[in-house]
């Protein structure tokens, strides 16, 4: 998934601990390849080649997952949409850009993006593309989900505690070998150095996006890599956004979509939703926080 994955688990022996891990990383394996459109071979991949042509009969675990990135679409207004992967790719976060796009380009950028045009048919157990050049893509809730995964297959072994970290998004069970929560440390993106909160995780699970390190700049004004896939133009306001929930997937698309959304009609999302909490950073950053969450900034 082009992203590191770092697993703990607690366990009687080195020995057995390996032999957990060696399973979580089977298993996230087997995830990347289900959710892949590069591997020619992957029901997603053929989801994408057959794009305005017909729809896909896929396996009931790839459309569970679809059809919950569709909800999480129509609860966020197209904040969050896995078709975002049929984008041109217009804006450049490697130096190379010389210029801004036009609003045309940007405009263009889009016109295939849309997730109702994505044709869900529970009868069939298909997918459809509805528009020749769609794509989907899962990089905005795959880590989450394979963590997910992992971590339900590791209980199921018997593995009392552990934490999976892919990248950032982290999801937790059990406690530590002294019967200590785990806990997480909230950063300032504008202070790395300082933790501003502390956190235990008891069966939960914690995304942070930021938007501070990927950027192109033209007459004064910062233009960051995360994207409204509505208006294909990226967003501005917030620094990073840390979700908590029940599940890692869930807390990543969030993440992305209180993003795109910006803080207060994100924090209003957020206050909606039952076991779902956040910490925003604005780009000054000043620090928000959801309605049933606590900053505690010691350890």
């Amino acid at each position: 998934m082009g992203s590191r994955f770092d697993i703990t688990v607690v366990a009687d022996s080195e020995t057995e601990g390996n032999k957990y891990i060696d399973l979580a990383v089977a298993e996230i394996s087997r995830i990347e390849k289900m959710i892949s459109s590069w591997d020619t071979l992957s029901e997603t991949a053929k989801i994408v080649e057959n794009a305005g042509i017909q729809p896909v009969k896929v396996d009931e675990e790839l459309f569970d997952l679809i059809g919950r990135s569709i909800k999480i679409s129509e609860l966020t207004s197209g904040a969050f949409d896995i078709s975002y992967a049929s984008m041109d790719r217009i804006w450049k976060f490697d130096g190379s850009m010389k210029e801004r796009p036009t609003k045309e380009e940007v405009a263009a950028s889009v016109s295939k993006v849309g997730y109702k045009n994505i044709i869900f048919d529970p009868q069939n157990q298909t997918v459809f593309l509805k528009n020749k050049g769609m794509r989907i893509g899962f990089g905005a809730l795959g880590k989450g989900y394979a963590a997910d995964k992992a971590k339900q297959l590791l209980i199921s072994k018997g593995v009392k505690a552990g934490i999976i970290n892919a990248s950032g998004d982290l999801t937790t069970w059990g406690t530590q070998p002294d019967k200590t929560p785990w806990m997480v440390g909230i950063t300032n993106p504008l202070n790395k150095n300082k933790v501003f909160s502390w956190f235990p995780l008891d069966n939960s699970s914690v995304v942070t996006s930021g938007n501070y390190e990927k950027y192109v700049e033209f007459n004064g004004i910062k233009y960051t890599h995360i994207i409204d896939p509505r208006t294909g133009w990226p967003v501005s306001g917030l620094t990073s956004v840390s979700i908590f929930a029940p599940k890692a997937e869930l807390a990543d698309a969030l993440a992305t979509s209180v993003f795109v959304m910006g803080k207060e009609t994100g924090l209003d999302f957020i206050n909606q939703l039952p076991g779902v909490e956040c910490v925003i950073v604005d780009d000054q950053g000043k620090i928000y926080n959801s309605e049933n969450i606590k900053l505690n900034s010691t350890k």
